[in-house]
């Protein structure tokens, strides 16, 4: 929370900061395996811009494999991320470690990380709708490949883009990689660390974060904007808006107040059990239903009664 908690402020949106745009062409499906996402131009281009990420943030070198070198294993994951509406506006893609490959003592050793409680959220939420202004999001992108890891740790190369001159070669790691065991708990602490010695301070009630996905408000919008830059020149981000969905609740906020809801929820799960145009009932139960009476040794219940 950013500024003088006590003041009431004016309603501002921080959309112009925006800094990142995403592309107008995604694909509309979710691959399977790597063949299937090869062979569409727009995963591909999301695949190369996950591994020009690790290279900016010199994640790893490429290296012969020492003696007795078990590399552990990478995959790719793919997920479409929709809008509010339901409809895709970014294919994400993670390159993951198979991090269950790991033996404890050997390839990490401390790896939990807290992270925030539903509760603070709908508390924070709360806060600044009392006070008066919206509360935005920011995603940081590739947040785990950001920290150091201290153990010695060698993966595979990416399934579809190994080196044609060093097949044999495998990653050495110098930052966390998605999947790895101590991954989490070296992005919080370093997301903790640039929080305190930018001058924030811990809550004393829940001191816990989320991982990559941001939510903060201000008390105005010099503030807001001030740090949302700062965040920017710190980690490289993919998105920064006005809140509107976060861990699968959506997030009306107005003038006449903060609304949260899970409509796109709900129709995901009538979508995957094929009831998207099923009948709507103001009472969830089937109106031929008829009860009657049934006493199991002291007590009596209702039965269902199907005639």
């Amino acid at each position: 929370m950013i500024g003088d908690i006590h003041q009431r402020v004016t309603r501002s949106s921080v959309n112009s900061l925006a800094f990142f745009s995403h592309s107008a062409y995604v694909a509309s499906f979710e691959p399977w395996d790597v063949s299937h996402a090869l062979s569409d131009p727009n995963w591909v281009n999301a695949m190369h811009e996950e591994l020009e990420n690790f290279e900016r943030n010199l994640v790893w070198d490429l290296v012969e494999p020492p003696p007795n070198c078990r590399p552990i294993g990478t995959k790719w994951g793919f997920k479409n991320k929709q809008g509010e509406d339901g409809m895709v506006v970014r294919n994400k893609v993670r390159l993951v470690a198979q991090g269950f490959c790991q033996k404890e003592g050997i390839d990490y050793e401390e790896t939990f990380a807290p992270v925030a409680r539903l509760e603070a959220i709908r508390i924070l939420l709360a806060f600044a709708a009392s006070k008066g202004f919206k509360a935005q999001q920011m995603d940081v992108k590739s947040a785990f490949p950001n920290r150091f890891i201290e153990e010695e740790v060698y993966v595979r190369q990416p399934p579809g883009f190994e080196s044609a001159r060093f097949p044999d070669r495998v990653y050495k790691l110098r930052k966390a990689l998605y999947g790895l065991k101590q991954a989490p708990r070296a992005w919080y602490a370093r997301l903790k660390s640039f929080l305190l010695n930018s001058g924030f301070v811990m809550g004393s009630v829940d001191k816990t974060l989320y991982v990559d996905d941001i939510i903060f408000g201000g008390s105005s919008h010099a503030l807001v904007s001030s740090f949302a830059e700062q965040m920017s020149r710190e980690f490289e981000m993919s998105l920064m808006s006005e809140l509107q969905l976060f861990l699968g609740l959506q997030i009306k906020q107005g003038l006449e107040g903060t609304v949260v809801h899970q409509a796109k929820y709900t129709r995901d799960i009538l979508k995957k059990f094929n009831m998207g145009h099923s009948k709507p009932m103001t009472t969830p139960m089937s109106t031929n239903t008829r009860l009657m009476l049934m006493k199991m040794g002291r007590r009596w219940t209702r039965r269902n009664f199907e005639g």
